[in-house]
């Protein structure tokens, strides 16, 4: 009878390893496929399904925070193409204008509002003047506040000539909330021309 009772408790033992063992296998397994789906999941958030001309392309995504320099350089090249890309129309001047103010402070509108009092707009208008603003780079700061100086040049095409001028500005770059009018999400502050002086003229 103690033989038998030794039989079954040993069979007990066993069924109770094996049930340990098991359980830890089941939670092993379980554990393993989360942690391969959970990888899954977040490579798929990093791809972005692009449709173009009927053919599904692939793009990646990209910390947003890592584009901000780049985001920045285009924000002071932007402003300055409508700032000063001006051709003879009133309303293609004042259309440049007021999406180049959303740009930046009142450090733009002010220099805009002295260009007018001083006739520069109407000047244009009259002698059929226009201006192409070329950016060649934009330098950015590696410290807060961002400061940003943009180095270009200008076209200023005449009827019978066309002038070359040199320009340097400078500012700095506030974070602000993205608009439609405003997608970078930055302001620039204290914006102030140091160098636009003539280069060469040629004629037409």
């Amino acid at each position: 009878m103690f033989a038998s009772l030794k039989t079954i408790d040993s069979a007990f033992q066993q069924v109770k390893t094996l049930a340990l063992l098991f359980i830890v296998a089941a939670f092993t397994l379980a554990g393993t496929i989360a942690y391969f789906a959970f990888q899954s999941s977040q490579a798929a958030s990093q791809r972005i399904y692009v449709l173009e001309n009927g053919a599904l392309l692939t793009a990646g995504a990209r910390d947003s925070k890592a584009n901000r320099p780049i985001e920045a350089r285009s924000h002071v090249s932007r402003f300055h193409e409508l700032f000063f890309t001006l051709d003879p129309d009133q309303k293609a001047i004042q259309g440049n204008v007021n999406k180049a103010l959303y740009l930046a402070d009142n450090s733009a509108k002010k220099q805009y509002e002295n260009f007018k009092e001083k006739g520069f707009y109407n000047d244009l208008i009259a002698a059929n003047i226009s201006i192409e603003m070329i950016v060649d780079s934009v330098q950015l700061s590696t410290q807060r506040p961002i400061t940003a100086r943009c180095f270009g040049h200008q076209r200023v095409i005449r009827a019978t000539s066309v002038t070359t001028r040199d320009f340097v500005s400078e500012c700095s770059l506030r974070d602000v909330t993205r608009s439609e009018n405003n997608p970078h999400g930055f302001i620039m502050e204290n914006w102030r021309v140091l160098q636009n002086n003539d280069l060469t003229t040629t004629p037409r």
